[in-house]
């Protein structure tokens, strides 16, 4: 299109106007509904894309906040200003996870995640670079420094993580962010145009293999470098006449645009570096994105306002100017031929013929002509058209990388679907069949071969492969496997369980959805393999559904808010799962009406039905919706499946096994004791959370510290009290006379050795504090007793009382042959708020555990327990060296809290030695909390060993 042809427009289909001053910073979610914008006037907003209305003005910046950043799964934002500092922001609510830190010593100009999220790089005026890890969430975590020698102004990931490019006003450097080797330096813009600042703005196309980069008003061009040799490749890319501020890529690599102080933003084609359309501002734009669709470009500046700008139809990925225009067709088709006859050793001739067939869908005669351009180009005498071979697949290749993302995509997939256009099922084998033959796929095949991007295929593979998953309650005549099996579902005509298979799979297809997946029909439950591949991995399949679709059997038509609460559905085992996994998800009445008549696409953004849900299974509404899976907080997801029932008794242990995001044996027949054992060991050994141990009731075959059932969980832990800051300052100053130096060191070093709590062979291996109990004498009660109170004199520890269903026997038979009690304090590191960076694990929906214990305290006790934490990577032995020195030394009196903090109340347990050296623990109905009686007698607390408890 030449440049005169173009008419800049003015008129931005839609506005999104909230911010009090300019805009200097924009970033769109992945799922596209949603951006968030940082501005001069300190804040940032969260924009609800559609409806245009803000859902968040975020606060807590002191300057301008110049740089936004989301991560690649949306689930983290984090925003830059002009005084250096740093604020990271949950990415559903808005919500800061951390006050503003003090990243930099100058204004930060730039920040970027890489691809897996991470990693974050900030860029700023103190001629620095930094990496931060970002997997702690509540606190970013310094990685790197890189001294770049000059004012940075943009940094950039890879796409594939491999580089990272920093533009300074001088030059521009690529660095290996792994190994932080610097790999190439040139001087950008500078080499073609001197200027106090040359190099503005960075993009990478999204396959990694090509940079591009804007200059300032001495050089206002785009210019593209060659990644094996960083020169510039072609004519510089021109059309703006001041400083380009901003540059983006979509994701199919095909279309460039660039935003500029000229006030306008260019939409440029990638293949000829022709600008296709300007789009016009009333003043600077300074920052602008792409859609998640490619469809739209999002800028803001000056103006105040972000303008959303439609992408012409006829330059998207799948346009082709001949699909519609048989003449346009017909008079291509003759000037291609006419072109090969004239110059048959040139490949634009069947580059022409190529477009033709593939607007005209005749794909195999668009694939031949498409071969023969490129041995055109292989074959060429020019060099630079040689390169442009680099730019192309061969079919092969193509099929190939398809191939590898379709196998990539089925592998959170279901093993086993139902096709909702024919109701027929389908094995994964018989999914990429039909795959294969669709249109879909052959137009991926041409565009593939054309435009080597990735991200593209795994697009079109997640919308062809979309599958809803039921969750339903199981009700009389489920249909099975082989009820439908080689049979159209849809063609069947029975009673109950078919109806309601009808039912969702056409629920699903009018949702987009070509394949549904139902626990009823869709496992082979006589092969073992399958059985075993299946309940392991339900909560991956529902995590990666594109929809999850809940049938409520017992919910009538129009009910009222409430009726979600009363449903048996909430009271199943396996449904824990299924509504915890699914980032979307959706609820049927019993007519197959949405609930409450709410026709939003994703109920987990319905704060209504979220609180009513949240209410009845007693989960946060927060955790309902933004779920992770890992070992952390494994007491609270205990708490929250102890009401549930399943068919199957070994159910409600495998029901689990996705929530801590583990894999174990499926072993029907074995008890629910052993199946809970063998889960609860699982989570111990690999995660040291010793909270699967904090339960009352009675005590599981499989070992004396787990519950025999799950129910066991059902009372919250007790909520022991805390010593404000004024107590604990005044403790630890009547401490600091009394407790030698050496005293403090030596009881910190006897912790320090402590392995992390360990599980294997169904034996525990539990670090812990000791106080052997020195008598027990029963408090006789009246009339039939089914438990028994005791009452406990331990050394170092205030008397107490323990209820238990141990009758008065036990103790004397205990008492008779010198059996040994004990009476401990579980040691674990993150109860005593020391966080184990060593062991770092999953963080849960909210934050990590040691987060949640930090974050949940008063703003006071917070800070104290930050200032225990050791440095990062610091081992303890060496914190023990700071010792030395006088009793106000800071280590010292950080001991010292550790003394006064250990002789607050605990949950204790009372275990009982075996005749081969080994405890069982006693169990009790209520919790045993005990205290000690003198915390300056640290003595008295110097037991510390590692118990082996059956």
């Amino acid at each position: 299109m030449a440049e005169g042809a173009i008419i800049p427009s003015n008129t931005p289909i839609q506005t999104y106007e909230d911010h009090e001053e300019s805009i200097l910073s924009v970033a769109v979610f992945p799922d596209g509904r949603r951006m968030v914008t940082g501005s001069i006037d300190k804040t940032l907003r969260l924009w609800d894309l559609k409806n245009g209305v803000v859902l968040k003005k975020m606060e807590g910046h002191g300057n301008w906040a110049r740089a936004v950043a989301v991560t690649g799964d949306g689930q983290l934002i984090t925003s830059g200003d002009d005084s250096g500092k740093l604020i990271t922001w949950d990415g559903d609510t808005g919500d800061s996870l951390t006050l503003a830190i003090q990243a930099h010593n100058k204004a930060i100009y730039s920040l970027d995640f890489s691809p897996d999220g991470t990693v974050l790089a900030t860029g700023s005026l103190d001629e620095t670079t930094k990496l931060w890890r970002t997997e702690m969430r509540v606190q970013l975590q310094l990685e790197r420094v890189i001294y770049c020698g000059d004012i940075v102004l943009c940094v950039r990931y890879s796409s594939p993580g491999e580089h990272l490019a920093i533009a300074t006003k001088r030059d521009i450097q690529i660095w290996n962010p792994s190994s932080i080797q610097r790999i190439a330096t040139f001087e950008g813009h500078a080499q073609f145009r001197s200027a106090i600042i040359s190099n503005y703005s960075l993009a990478w196309t999204p396959d990694g293999t090509g940079l591009l980069s804007g200059g300032s008003n001495h050089d206002p061009n785009i210019r593209e470098w060659d990644t094996s040799t960083w020169r510039p490749v072609g004519d510089p890319w021109k059309g703006h006449t001041d400083r380009i501020g901003a540059i983006a890529v979509n994701s199919a690599g095909t279309l460039v645009a660039s935003a500029s102080t000229d006030h306008c933003v260019r939409l440029w084609r990638f293949s000829d570096q022709q600008t296709i359309a300007v789009f016009q501002h009333s003043n600077w734009v300074n920052c602008l994105a792409f859609s998640a669709d490619g469809k739209a470009i999002f800028s803001g500046g000056w103006d105040m306002k972000i303008s959303k700008w439609a992408v012409p139809e006829d330059v998207l990925p799948h346009a082709n100017i001949f699909a519609k225009n048989a003449t346009a067709r017909n008079t291509a088709l003759l000037n291609a031929q006419k072109a090969i006859s004239l110059n048959p050793s040139s490949y634009r001739g069947y580059q022409l013929e190529h477009e033709v067939f593939y607007g005209a869908q005749r794909y195999g005669e668009a694939v031949a002509a498409f071969e023969i351009m490129l041995s055109k180009l292989e074959n060429a005498p020019n060099t630079h058209i040689r390169k442009l071979r680099q730019r192309y697949l061969s079919p092969s290749e193509a099929e190939s990388a398809i191939r590898t993302v379709i196998h990539a995509q089925l592998d959170n997939c279901p093993l086993r679907v139902l096709d909702t256009t024919t109701g027929f099922l389908c094995d994964r084998e018989a999914q990429t069949r039909i795959f294969n033959t669709s249109t879909e796929y052959k137009e991926l095949l041409l565009f593939k071969m054309k435009y080597p991007n990735l991200k593209h295929i795994e697009e079109v593979a997640s919308m062809y492969f979309s599958c809803a998953m039921l969750s339903h309650r199981w009700e009389g005549n489920e249909p099975l496997l082989h009820d439908i099996q080689d049979k159209a579902v849809y063609d069947l005509d029975a009673p109950g369980g078919i109806v309601k298979l009808q039912s969702f799979c056409k629920v699903a297809r009018q949702a987009g959805c070509r394949w549904a997946w139902s626990d009823t029909c869709c496992i082979d439950k006589t092969n073992n393999a399958e059985l075993q591949q299946s309940l392991n991995s339900m909560f991956v399949w529902y995590r990666h559904s594109a929809l999850t679709i809940v049938y409520l059997s017992d919910v009538l038509p129009r009910s009222k808010a409430g009726a979600l609460a009363k449903s048996a559905w909430n009271t199943r085992g396996w449904t824990i799962g299924e509504f915890l996994a699914p980032r979307v998800i959706l609820f049927y009445q019993q007519d197959w009406t949405l609930y409450l008549n709410d026709q939003s696409p994703n109920h987990k953004k319905s704060v209504m039905i979220m609180q009513e849900l949240g209410d009845a299974v007693g989960i946060d509404s927060r955790a309902l919706v933004a779920f992770r899976p890992g070992l952390t907080g494994a007491r609270e997801k205990l708490q929250w499946s102890s009401m549930r029932v399943t068919t199957l008794q070994e159910d409600i242990a495998y029901s689990l096994f996705g929530i801590f995001g583990v894999h174990l044996p499926v072993i029907y027949g074995e008890k629910k004791q052993n199946a809970l054992g063998r889960l609860l060991q699982e989570v111990v050994a690999r995660s040291g959370d010793i909270s699967a141990l904090d339960w009352i009731g009675t005590p599981s075959e499989f070992n004396s510290c787990l519950p025999a059932d799950i129910t066991c969980y059902n009372a919250s832990p007790p909520i022991l009290s805390s010593l404000s800051e004024d107590k604990m300052e005044k403790s630890v100053s009547l401490l600091q006379n009394v407790v030698p130096l050496e005293l403090a060191s030596e009881f910190y070093a006897l912790l320090d050795q402590l392995s992390a709590p360990r599980f294997a062979n169904c034996r525990l291996h539990l670090p812990c504090i000791v106080f052997p109990v020195t008598g027990m004498r029963w408090r006789r009660g009246q009339g039939q007793e089914t438990s028994f109170t005791y009452e406990v004199k331990a050394e170092g520890l205030h008397d107490l009382l323990i209820t238990t269903e141990d009758k008065p026997n036990h103790f004397l038979r205990a008492k008779l042959t010198r059996q040994t009690l004990l009476l401990v304090r579980p040691w674990t590191r993150c109860s005593l708020e020391l966080p184990d960076f060593d062991n770092d694990t999953q963080s849960d929906a909210n934050v990590s555990e040691v987060g949640s214990s930090l974050y949940s305290m008063p703003p006071g006790s917070r800070s104290r327990a930050l200032r225990f934490i050791p440095r990062i990577g610091q081992p303890f032995g060496s914190f023990l060296d700071n010792f030395r020195g006088d009793k106000n030394s800071e280590s010292h009196l950080q001991a010292l809290q550790l003394i006064v903090r250990l002789g607050q109340p605990f949950n204790a347990f009372l275990l009982a030695q075996q005749p081969s050296g080994e405890y069982k623990r006693i169990a009790s109905d209520r919790h045993v909390i005990a205290q000690v009686k003198d915390v300056s007698s640290v003595r008295s607390m110097m037991d510390v060993r590692t118990l082996e408890i059956l």
